[in-house]
């Protein structure tokens, strides 16, 4: 999966400090450490820091993102959806959660649960060959299976 968003969490520190336990800095180095594990292809090691961060500030879309794509690196896929669907409700127009929430189920086997968000996300991006592809792969296994 590739990442859509912006780079940046969409709140500040606001005042949190570092726990002594945990990794150094704040909320914004554990977000961009994690996404750079992430793109090196260290998804586990990426989720460390990116649920702290998520413990953090837990009403950022951005870090809730990046947490999601790298529980989905990470095969961690129950946890993947959880977070992709969590964004999904706030903006249901998020075209690229809609993506990963539908993934993430078709990767749990709930392929009926994974079209409407499939469905969705190529409906608002026609253009996305991704999203056109994991569509139609999910109608297929559904009628292969029928």
């Amino acid at each position: 999966m590739d990442g859509q968003g912006s780079g940046r969490p969409d709140d500040s520190q606001s005042g949190v400090h570092p726990d002594p336990a945990g990794p150094d800095g704040g909320v914004y180095e554990w977000y961009t450490r994690g996404l750079e594990l992430l793109k090196g292809g260290s998804a586990a090691a990426a989720v460390q820091l990116l649920a702290r961060a998520a413990d953090a500030e837990p009403a950022s879309r951005s870090i809730r993102e990046a947490l999601a794509r790298a529980q989905f690196g990470a095969r961690r896929f129950r946890e993947a959806a959880e977070n992709f669907r969590y964004i999904v409700e706030i903006d249901p127009a998020e075209d690229y959660a809609l993506f990963g929430l539908g993934l993430s189920l078709s990767r749990l086997g709930d392929f009926r649960g994974a079209v409407e968000p499939l469905a969705l996300a190529a409906a608002m991006r026609p253009e996305n060959r991704d999203y056109a592809k994991a569509l139609r792969h999910v109608r297929a296994t559904l009628d292969a299976r029928r």
